[in-house]
């Protein structure tokens, strides 16, 4: 039951046929590309572990943004769908990819209740150049041990 709710929060949070901003390739994602990816993500994470939901709002892409509307929304969404990002007790950065989704960041996080989970981050590239996140997909990690 658990990893269909976190499935239907992902199908929410990637829609289908939107395309990022600047497409990516593996042979373009840089070594700044990655960091920055990562910088984002770990900013976000810390504003979740603040409350701060209009700073954690602004890291997530326009699309997303859009289906949000505002940030006590999307806080809501990822507070009650997404507690391993909201109050993860672990964060570990693993490989960075490229999906049909775009560039993709790994990262396993152990969520408040102990349990390991992996999570991928579709990134966009804006047009200035900077990262946002556009979605989250979490799956159960249990060959890996917390």
């Amino acid at each position: 039951m658990h990893r269909l709710i976190v499935t239907l929060w992902a199908l929410l949070l990637v829609p289908a046929g939107t395309a990022p901003a600047h497409a990516q390739t593996a042979d373009t994602l840089s070594a700044g590309d990655r960091a920055a990816m990562v910088s984002v993500i770990e900013r976000q994470l810390d504003a979740f572990q603040r409350d701060a939901a209009m700073e954690a709002f602004q890291y997530a892409s326009p699309t997303i943004q859009r289906m949000f509307g505002d940030p006590a929304t999307f806080m809501t969404m990822v507070r009650t769908g997404y507690a391993a990002i909201y109050r993860p007790q672990s964060v570990e950065f693993t490989e960075a990819a490229v999906t049909s989704r775009g560039p993709a960041q790994r990262v396993l996080l152990v969520g408040p209740d102990g349990r390991l989970v992996r999570a991928t981050y579709f990134m966009q590239r804006q047009p200035d150049g900077s990262w946002r996140i556009n979605g989250v997909t979490l799956d159960e990690a249990p060959g890996l041990s917390a």
